[in-house]
């Protein structure tokens, strides 16, 4: 491997005593297991599943590809995750190790050992089966980060129930959305949820997106009681969750069910206004979440793991309700902001709790970074960070300047980062580091998971050659991938694997593969859809929420441009029906807008720059020229051809900031 062209950034090679004792110890190590993965792909896979899953009834095949793109992964096997990720545990006579140190956002610190979390989850699950929940209903879980969001999820897997997490910052309309492509039969809330010292309503969004229509099959409500506040109570659908689960008894026979049963339907956004509802498996899935999770962060016994994402998110489940879990491991939850009360909240708590893996995204590395200049007094030195031995990224790529930083001040120079690659498609991690083999290179992903065969091809699905930008594919199906987008199986078939690229995955996004090392550095997308400080957002959403603004907006287009902070963010050129606004009033009009998108899909999508103009820069055919108003967005200068637009002076008009 050749890797003199990676010079600029430096070069850091896994500190020799981790890598070591490292699971995957050394690039030969790494391309052992790559080897074997390609002399027995079913083979390799079935050794894994073997290994970090226990199987009810054992699995005769691994991979089953008769009805491709909907692929199958130990198919005949059965199992419960729940199962897995605790009573196995229990069962070993590890009851008593800590499952989960949860903080709170005041810093009350709940500890919760394994045979505490199974008691918890089996008296909820007794409570949805007393309530009529069955195997193959769905339920909605909209709740804060808690030790009771990932009790909610565990219950449901236990009873082969599949569930839906809608991210606490979603607003009534997303999650009625939700709600209703689910089909959910219950909806499992709080009253409220508490972040940065601000008390956010939950339980009344739910009763808003209820009260919407669309939610019929909703039969009842179940609402944890986080902070006591007063909340409208309709008896005939509300339950309280303590009371529900003080009358259960602290054991439930787990329901066992096929590898290809349902685990969750997480939603996603996409090119088009419709969130997706991806459909992860039960086998597959739990393999894969359990390998990434011991090889990327070389998980040892004596681990403290602490992934910052919320529940809501594909990573919260991954590598916070289930991946940990699986393993048997100990890891820190956090309900709060990383600024809250200061912006060296992260490193207090790293160093409270004996943190010894942190994962969290580039954008929070950016704000902390640009706090810890601003203010040497939370500036990672002045806490002990000594226990640190692994450090995560995740969202988005991680640019090399912020990079640096967080392996300099975070880590001490001497923790690993492993820069993940994945989606919510994926399950689990597809091209990382590994860090007891993999050198690292500031700003690239390095080499795929091994038994992951990611490529760059062109729009024909040719490899293109290594230093030549293209579209990031999956030559192969792997154990954790989608299986289906709920409801919509033509869909999935075109959005993931479109007949131009000769049956590979789609990503979404492009790449390119170092010329020298092969390593992949991830380019951005290649659709319509925002990656706003880690989370996917659809600009047709977003387009669509502005112009049901139908008061004030005739015509709206959403881009992104590039963000110091949040990698990108969200400019919205607008067209209103009335003449185009100047100073206060346009600046009144915007904060209307911004609101407004708030409601309709939450406060992540509200656009952080509104602009107005006598219409949108159009072809004369009617096409929005849309790479126009990226340049315009990110304060280029247009360079494009611009020739056949009907209107090139809006141009000028669209690149007044407000």
């Amino acid at each position: 491997m050749d890797l003199a062209s990676f010079a600029p950034h430096g070069l850091y090679v896994p500190p020799p005593v981790l890598e070591a004792a490292a699971h995957v110890s050394g690039m030969a190590a790494y391309r052992k297991l790559v080897a074997q993965a390609q002399a027995d792909y079913g083979g390799y896979w079935a050794g894994i599943a073997r290994d970090v899953v226990a199987w009810r009834t054992p699995f005769s095949k691994s991979l089953d590809e008769s009805e491709a793109p909907f692929y199958k992964w130990f198919a005949d096997g059965t199992l419960n995750v729940s199962w897995n990720c605790l009573d196995r545990h229990v069962q070993a006579g590890r009851g008593a190790r800590t499952a989960i140190v949860f903080e709170s956002d005041a810093g009350t610190v709940t500890r919760v050992s394994y045979r505490d979390l199974l008691a918890r989850t089996c008296r909820l699950a007794n409570a949805l089966k007393a309530r009529g929940v069955r195997r193959g209903d769905r339920v909605v879980i909209y709740l804060p980060m808690s030790i009771e969001g990932v009790v909610a999820m565990q219950a449901c897997a236990r009873i082969g129930a599949t569930h839906s997490v809608v991210f606490g910052g979603f607003s009534a309309h997303s999650l009625r959305d939700r709600i209703e492509g689910a089909g959910a039969v219950m909806v499992i809330t709080a009253d409220e949820q508490v972040r940065g010292g601000r008390h956010l309503p939950l339980k009344a969004i739910v009763d808003e997106a209820l009260a919407l229509g669309g939610c019929d099959s909703v039969r009842d409500v179940i609402v944890y009681r986080r902070t006591g506040a007063a909340v409208a109570w309709n008896p005939a659908r509300d339950r309280w969750l303590h009371d529900e689960c003080a009358v259960q008894p602290d054991s439930c026979e787990p329901e066992w069910v096929g590898a290809e049963h349902p685990l969750f339907l997480l939603y996603t956004s996409g090119s088009t206004g419709k969130p997706k509802g991806v459909q992860h498996s039960s086998g597959g899935y739990l393999v894969f979440a359990a390998v990434t999770m011991k090889w990327t962060f070389d998980l040892k016994d004596d681990d403290v793991f602490w992934c910052t994402a919320d529940i809501g998110w594909i990573t919260g489940h991954s590598y916070i309700a289930y991946g940990p879990l699986a393993l048997g491991a100990t890891q820190v939850m956090f309900e709060g902001v990383p600024t809250y009360p200061d912006a060296g909240r992260f490193w207090q708590m790293i160093q409270r709790h004996g943190v010894t893996i942190f994962y969290t995204a580039p954008t929070v590395i950016r704000s902390l970074l640009k706090a810890a200049e601003a203010d040497a007094a939370i500036h990672p030195d002045r806490y002990d960070l000594a226990s640190l031995r692994i450090l995560g990224s995740v969202g988005e790529p991680i640019n090399p300047a912020a990079w640096e930083w967080y392996h300099r001040n975070v880590g001490g120079g001497r923790c690993p980062i492993v820069d993940t690659f994945w989606q919510t498609e994926t399950g689990g991690h597809m091209i990382t580091p590994l860090p007891g083999a993999t050198p690292l290179v500031p700003g690239s992903c390095t080499l795929p998971f091994p038994g992951i065969e990611a490529a760059v091809v062109d729009e024909a699905g040719n490899d293109v050659p290594n230093g030549q930008g293209g579209i990031l594919v999956v030559k192969k199906p792997w154990p954790g991938m989608i299986r289906t987008i709920w409801g919509d199986p033509e869909r999935y078939r075109a959005s993931y694997f479109p007949p131009e690229l000769r049956g590979f995955y789609l990503a979404g996004d492009g790449a390119i593969r170092d010329a020298g090392t092969g390593y992949f550095t991830i380019t951005g997308r290649i659709d319509d859809v925002l990656n706003v400080s880690g989370h996917r957002l659809g600009t047709m959403e977003i387009e669509s929420a502005l112009v049901s603004c139908t008061e004030l907006v005739a015509e709206a287009a959403v881009v992104g441009r590039p963000d110091d902070t949040t990698g990108e963010a969200i400019c919205a050129f607008v067209v209103l029906k009335g003449s185009r606004p100047m100073g206060e009033e346009a600046r009144q009009i915007a904060n209307t807008l911004r609101n407004w998108v708030a409601r309709e899909i939450g406060p992540i999508a509200k656009p952080k720059d509104v602009r107005f103009g006598d219409n949108l820069p159009k072809t004369r055919s009617g096409k929005i020229m849309r790479r126009l108003l990226r340049s315009v967005a990110a304060g280029q200068a247009i360079t494009q051809d611009i020739s056949t637009l009907e209107n090139p002076a809006v141009l000028q008009q669209l690149a007044e900031k407000i």
